[in-house]
C-alpha cells in the first residue's frame, strides 16, 4: 500500500496525468501496488478549494489532514506493508506528522522523497528570484490582497495555498531558522533526535536549483537523523538519463525507463537498488 503526499502549491496530480495513464502513481500501480493519492485540503479535488475563508494553516495539514489520511490508508491496508511516498513539501510534511505522533512511526515499511527539503541554504540567481523576490516578497503581497495564495491564476504553481500555510512555509525555509511550529512551538529538531524515522529514501535532482537542491536535501536528511547514504543523486554522472530538474524528476517520460523502475525495486524490498552519490561537490 502506498500513500502519495505533494508539496506547496501543488495538487497530487503531480504523481499521475490527466488522463490517469501516465506518472509515478500509475507506474507503481501497475507494478502491483495499491495507491492513493491524496490531495492536502483545499487542493486538488478536495472541496472547497482554497479561499479568502480558508483559515487552515500548514500546522493542521501536518496534525489533522495526514492523520486522516494515515488512518485511511491503515484501515485499507489491513497489515499489509505500507510505504509513504511525497514531492517536495509533501516530505517536510510527512517527517513532521510522525515525530510529532510517532506511535504511527512502526506502521510504516517505508518514505521516498522527490526533491524534499525543509530549509533553503543555497545562493545562485535562480533562488533570489524564486525564494527571495517572488515566494517570500509578492506571494506574500498577493496573499495579503486576495487573502490566500492563488498561485495558479499568477503562475506560481499547478493550486492555490491559503495565507497561513504560505506564511507558515516562509519561516521554515529560511536556512537560519529552527525546525520549530510556529502555533504551538513543538520542536521537530529535537524530536528527530529522540524518535527514528521509517526508512526513507531522498532523491535529489542534479538541475534542481533551489527548490529541492541536492545540499539541501541532504540537510534535511541529516536534520531527520537519516544516514547519509539515504539521499541519492539522480544525474547522468550516476548513470541516469538525464540531469533531472525539480518536477521532471516526476514528469520527464524518460523517468518510466530510467529511476521508477528503481524506486519499485527499492519500495519491494531491494534496498541496494541505489546508491549513495555524495552532494557535496553540488554545493553552488
Amino acid at each position: 500500500m502506498v500513500l502519495m503526499i505533494h508539496g506547496a502549491i501543488e495538487n497530487g496530480r503531480i504523481f499521475y496525468s490527466k488522463k490517469g495513464d501516465k506518472g509515478f502513481a500509475p507506474f507503481l500501480a501497475n507494478a502491483g501496488f495499491e495507491v492513493l493519492v491524496a490531495d492536502l485540503r483545499g487542493r486538488g479535488r478536495s472541496r472547497p478549494h482554497v479561499n479568502r475563508h480558508s483559515k487552515f494553516d500548514q500546522t493542521d495539514a501536518i496534525c489533522e489532514d495526514l492523520t486522516v489520511m494515515g488512518k485511511a490508508l491503515t484501515d485499507i491496508a489491513r497489515g499489509r506493508p505500507q510505504h509513504w511516498v511525497a514531492h517536495s513539501w509533501g516530505g517536510v510534511l510527512i517527517a513532521a506528522h510522525l515525530l510529532r505522533f510517532p506511535e504511527r512511526i512502526p506502521g510504516i515499511q517505508s518514505i521516498v522523497c522527490f526533491g524534499t527539503k525543509r530549509s533553503i541554504s543555497v545562493q545562485n540567481l535562480s533562488k533570489f528570484v524564486g525564494v527571495d523576490v517572488v515566494w517570500n516578497r509578492a506571494a506574500k503581497l498577493a496573499a495579503a490582497v486576495y487573502g490566500y495564495l492563488p498561485a495558479k491564476k499568477l503562475g506560481m504553481g499547478s493550486d492555490d495555498e491559503s495565507r497561513a500555510s504560505h506564511a507558515q512555509s516562509v519561516l521554515w525555509v529560511k536556512s537560519e531558522k529552527a525546525w520549530i511550529d510556529p502555533i504551538d512551538h513543538f520542536d521537530y529538531g529535537a524530536a528527530a533526535e529522540t524518535n527514528k524515522l521509517p526508512l526513507t529514501l531522498h532523491l535529489a535532482g542534479a538541475r534542481d536549483a533551489y527548490l529541492g537542491h541536492p545540499v539541501d536535501v541532504a540537510r534535511f536528511a541529516k536534520e531527520c537523523r537519516l544516514p547519509e547514504d539515504s539521499v541519492y543523486l539522480l544525474s547522468k554522472t550516476n548513470g541516469h538519463l538525464s540531469d533531472y530538474g525539480h518536477i521532471e524528476m516526476l514528469t520527464d517520460p524518460r523517468a518510466v525507463d530510467d529511476h521508477f523502475p528503481l524506486v519499485v525495486s527499492w519500495l519491494s524490498g531491494n534496498k541496494d537498488a541505489f546508491k549513495a552519490e555524495s552532494v557535496s561537490s553540488q554545493r553552488s
